[in-house]
C-alpha cells in the first residue's frame, strides 16, 4: 500500500524544466534594430525626404527612433505607430488599410489601440517567416515612399520585405 502511494505521488509532483529544455521565442536584436533603422533613413535620405523610422519589438515596445534634420514634428509618432501597428498585426500597414476599406466591418480594427497607425510605411519584421517586430517610416509625402524605405531596412538585416 505505502509502495503504491509512494509511485501514485510521485506522478503527481510537477518536474521542473532547466532552462535548456525551455523553448527560445524569436526576437530582434538591438544591433539589427539600428542597422535596419538606419538603412531605411539613409534610402529615405538620398531620395530627398526627412523621415523618422521607428523599430518596435514584437511585445510593441520600441527598440529604436531615428528622426532625420528638418524631419516634421508628428513624424516620430507615425513612425512609431506604423512599427507598432506591424508588430501587432503581423503584417503591412498599407494592405491593413486596404483591409478595412474593403468591408466596413473591419473598421473596427482602427480602433483596437490608440497606438495604431493604419497609413502605408509600416511593415512587420520577420525571420523564417517568424515575427519578431515591426518597422514604420513617417514623413515622406506619401505611404508608397514610406514603404520603399522601410524595406530597404529590412533588406538590410535579411528580414522577410513581404
Amino acid at each position: 500500500m505505502i509502495r503504491t502511494l509512494l509511485l501514485a505521488s510521485a506522478f503527481l509532483i510537477p518536474v521542473a524544466a532547466s532552462a535548456q529544455d525551455l523553448p527560445t521565442a524569436p526576437y530582434l536584436p538591438l544591433e539589427l534594430a539600428i542597422q535596419a533603422a538606419d538603412a531605411a533613413l539613409m534610402t529615405c535620405a538620398a531620395e530627398g525626404h526627412n523621415v523618422s523610422v521607428a523599430i518596435v519589438a514584437r511585445d510593441g515596445s520600441t527598440k529604436v527612433l531615428l528622426k532625420a534634420d528638418n524631419s516634421g514634428p508628428h513624424t516620430g509618432a507615425s513612425a512609431t505607430g506604423k512599427a507598432f501597428t506591424s508588430a501587432a498585426m503581423g503584417r503591412d500597414t498599407a494592405g491593413l488599410a486596404e483591409f478595412i476599406a474593403a468591408n466596413a466591418a473591419n473598421d473596427g480594427l482602427r480602433d483596437m489601440d490608440s497606438r495604431m497607425v493604419i497609413q502605408g510605411g509600416g511593415l512587420a519584421i520577420k525571420f523564417d517567416k517568424a515575427l519578431v517586430g515591426g518597422i514604420g517610416v513617417g514623413g515622406a509625402p506619401n505611404g508608397d515612399i514610406d514603404t520603399n524605405c522601410a524595406k530597404a531596412g529590412l533588406m538590410a538585416i535579411g528580414a522577410a520585405t513581404e
